[in-house]
């Protein structure tokens, strides 16, 4: 097992604060409880430029500061309830969505890749966070789907694509992986 330096511990803790801000970032809408936020820009984005160690640990921090209370999530809220609740699915499956984006970003540095590696991530943030919203609001999962995901997948898209044009761009100018195009 490898130890993290002090340079990686100090990126884990600014990608959990960007992540914690662009979450911030929140319109919400009236037809759903789930508010349209950057979280999924940040989250793509922490996955390209770290990896996939380190993007984990990042995404985790997020998730516990905002378990404990500290008002980190979207709308300034905090606490278990918040990923107990309707909306905690999406956020529990952030985590998968950084590995994934590391994993691929690490391994096969191109737009293509991590695109796709962003689609299939988001993939399985909406299939966690619909399941848990099914679930919890006792609606079918056409209607969660209706609710949680239709609306969303094109922005969510957006970001992606704006994620990974990004997240590219700024692991090339600061070296933090090798780039094989």
């Amino acid at each position: 097992m490898t130890k993290l330096k002090t340079n990686d511990m100090v990126l884990c803790g600014i990608f959990a604060s960007i992540i914690a801000i662009l979450a911030q970032i929140s319109i919400p809408l009236p037809f759903t409880t789930v508010p349209m936020t950057m979280l999924i820009f940040a989250v793509g984005l922490t996955g390209v430029i770290l990896g996939c160690k380190k993007g984990f640990i990042s995404i985790c921090i997020y998730i516990l500061l905002g378990a404990i209370g500290i008002p980190v999530f979207a709308g300034m809220r905090g606490g278990f309830s918040v990923l107990a609740g309707p909306t905690g699915g999406f956020l529990l499956g952030c985590p998968f969505m950084v590995l994934i984006i590391g994993y691929i970003s690490e391994r096969y540095f191109s737009y293509f890749h991590i695109l796709i590696s962003m689609i299939l991530g988001l993939t399985v943030v909406y299939f966690i966070g619909t399941i848990m919203f099914s679930i919890i609001t006792k609606s079918t999962i056409y209607q969660s789907l209706l609710a949680c995901v239709i609306p969303f997948v094109f922005v969510d898209l957006l970001k992606l694509i704006l994620a990974t044009s990004v997240g590219v761009s700024v692991s090339k100018r600061i070296n933090l992986k090798l780039i094989n195009n």
